[in-house]
């Protein structure tokens, strides 16, 4: 009975592998693939310079040719089909869509008027917090986390961006990181805040102080 009883597990653990290895092969997109996922797939790599076409949603030609690029760029077998390790690889260099939006409106309410320097700056430290075991791991969560940002909380993240801001918010989604690591980020003529004060400065960039 205990033989027959492991045998049943055995086969129930080994459906169920296999049934994973059909889903994260299902995942995987190439050669007349589309819809959504395609088209968050072309805009990561479109935001690294890969991928020059329109953004359509269907895995074309351009679509594998850009893969391949990056692949090889990232050391990973050069197939052109965008499988869970070139997913995951590519996702750890570059933000959704969605959140390349939060960033620039970040940005641009909370540093329109700086350099273009401070602008990626300020995308680089929501990026940085969410990098860190201290904060929310998601994008979303560390700028909506309750008196995170100060834009956020006197409504000003919802002006729309500008240009500018989209691109210092795509440049700081591929790494460039101008506050060299900092965690916040404050103007010393504005805070009376001891505590940000306190903090360790990494950087000045134009009226910003960036510290960890």
């Amino acid at each position: 009975m205990m033989k027959k009883t492991a045998s049943v597990f055995l086969l129930a653990v080994i459906v169920f592998m296999l049934s994973m290895n059909g889903a994260a092969s299902a995942a995987s997109m190439k050669m007349g693939s589309s819809g959504e996922s395609v088209k968050d797939l072309q805009e990561r790599l479109y935001m690294l310079n890969y991928y020059k076409g329109s953004i359509t949603g269907k895995f074309n030609a351009s679509t594998k040719n850009a893969v391949a690029a990056f692949q090889r760029g990232a050391g990973l077998p050069k197939d052109g089909v965008a499988g869970s390790m070139t997913q995951h690889a590519l996702n750890k260099v570059t933000v959704s869509r969605s959140d390349l939006s939060r960033l620039a409106r970040i940005v641009y309410s909370e540093s329109r008027g700086e350099t273009y320097k401070g602008q990626v700056a300020v995308a680089a430290v929501v990026l940085n917090r969410a990098k860190s075991p201290m904060f929310p791991s998601k994008i979303r969560d560390v700028i909506f986390a309750a008196n995170a940002f100060s834009a956020v909380s006197n409504g000003q993240f919802w002006l729309t961006p500008n240009a500018t801001a989209f691109k210092a918010a795509k440049e700081a989604a591929r790494r460039v990181d101008p506050s060299k690591g900092a965690y916040y980020f404050y103007n010393p003529k504005a805070t009376e805040s001891k505590w940000i004060e306190s903090r360790k400065v990494t950087v000045k960039i134009g009226n910003h102080v960036f510290a960890k």
